[in-house]
């Protein structure tokens, strides 16, 4: 497998949102309930702006220039205008956000593939921590539902360590809690600014996770799935020994 790094871990982050759990599908969930109170017919055009609205206003949110509500109120208004209601108030933004997160809750699952792969590596050894800019209070709701939780000796969130990725220092935030120094740590994401980026800052060296086969950048390690992730450190593939 080409690229890989050049030394073996003895700790291994992730990022959770679209690396463990199919944040996707369960956004996806969430936007078409607001969509339909909404009245929005086009479901590409409202998944194109939603994805562009989050990332402007959660980073804005990250880098300390809107709060929670406010960010989460940009987004449900951007949808809002797209769908023709040229004035909506804060509170019936605060309703169509909850509505939002209620369906969202509704489609949390995991990858098939991220058990098997946890498995294998907590059996192994290795020291695990999720990296994540996901709302604290929400990541631990998900992970505790989805039984991801015992897996991890951290978790590290950045509204909680007051730096979001990819800033270094929720990285080395990471680290330090797991005991490790950064550079024995790989750490393995879906976004190549925020986890490959973040990582390389930080001294560990990223893992970059593209399920959907967008684009494999050069000189980056790069796999489809967690199964290739054991076959990076050495342990048997899952797929291979039929594991599920």
């Amino acid at each position: 497998m080409p690229n890989i790094p050049a030394a073996a871990p003895t700790a291994i982050c992730f990022d959770l949102d679209d690396t463990l759990i199919d944040d996707n599908a369960a956004s996806s969930t969430g936007l078409r309930a607001v969509m339909d109170r909404l009245g929005h017919p086009d479901f590409a055009a409202a998944r194109t702006l939603w994805d562009v609205q989050t990332e402007i206003s959660f980073g804005a949110y990250l880098r300390g220039g809107l709060s929670l509500e406010q960010q989460r109120r940009q987004r449900i208004r951007a949808l809002a205008v797209q769908a023709g209601h040229a004035d909506i108030a804060d509170q019936h933004c605060d309703e169509l956000y909850r509505l939002y997160l209620d369906a969202h809750r509704s489609g949390w699952q995991v990858f098939p593939d991220t058990f098997p792969a946890l498995n294998a590596l907590a059996s192994a050894g290795y020291r695990l921590a999720v990296v994540t800019n996901g709302v604290e209070a929400l990541q631990h709701a998900k992970m505790q539902a989805l039984e991801l939780t015992p897996y991890f000796h951290t978790v590290v969130c950045a509204d909680s360590v007051g730096a979001g990725k990819p800033d270094p220092r929720i990285f080395e935030a990471a680290a330090q809690r797991l005991g490790v120094d950064p550079r024995a740590c790989w750490h393995v994401g879906d976004q190549i600014q925020s986890d490959g980026v973040g990582a390389v800052a930080a001294r560990m060296s990223p893992v970059m996770i593209d399920r959907q086969g967008r684009q494999r950048l050069e000189g980056v390690t790069t796999i489809s799935g967690l199964d290739e992730l054991l076959q990076l450190v050495g342990l048997p593939s899952t797929a291979a020994t039929g594991a599920l």
